[in-house]
């Protein structure tokens, strides 16, 4: 990717994260990356199209460092129960809330922007939030009905996204460690 345009959509991401997606106008994006207007309308014909590139960022951020963390827990000597593969996904968000970059999920954030479920930007952020869906999936024990493995998945999901919502509504910053041990309970069920 060229340098320019890959600066263009880091600053972007920074800019939608911190103040939102129709609230952050391509003039600030513009001033806060130095880019000039026709280089930024060379890479994108829009700011729908901004918003997508930003947000093909963040899930790939998102999904590196969460499959990354599941990873290196696998690699623990010390981890000998695969539940804790799941469990880490809380660990994880712990981290984030608890740090200066949390302001909300990208995904659940503009979502609420472009609330048509028809809109190729809500479509992207579902599909976001199914991918994490499916992460936990594989990471839970088998079980001889494929159907209370998904069920589980989901019910993860449900706690991980609450969790978020918590945090950034609430200020609620411990509410990943809180969701982490309702997941102990459904993984043990």
């Amino acid at each position: 990717m060229q340098p320019r345009k890959q600066h263009l959509i880091d600053t972007a991401l920074i800019l939608f994260n911190k103040f939102g997606y129709h609230a952050t106008g391509i003039d600030l994006v513009l001033a806060e990356s130095g880019v000039s207007k026709a280089t930024l309308y060379k890479h994108f014909r829009s700011k729908e199209e901004l918003i997508l590139a930003a947000l093909q960022l963040r899930h790939e951020q998102v999904v590196s460092k969460l499959k990354s963390k599941i990873e290196s827990n696998k690699q623990d000597p010390q981890n000998t129960d695969s539940v804790e593969d799941v469990l880490v996904i809380f660990d994880n968000l712990n981290e984030w809330f608890n740090s200066d970059t949390f302001f909300g999920c990208n995904f659940i954030n503009v979502s609420a922007e472009y609330a048509d479920p028809n809109h190729p930007i809500n479509i992207f952020a579902a599909k976001h939030k199914q991918t994490l869906v499916d992460i936990i999936a594989t990471q839970l024990p088998p079980q001889a009905d494929p159907k209370v493995t998904q069920q589980k998945a989901d019910q993860i999901g449900l706690l991980v996204e609450g969790a978020i919502v918590m945090a950034h509504t609430r200020g609620m910053k411990q509410s990943a460690l809180i969701a982490k041990e309702m997941a102990k309970t459904i993984l043990k069920a």
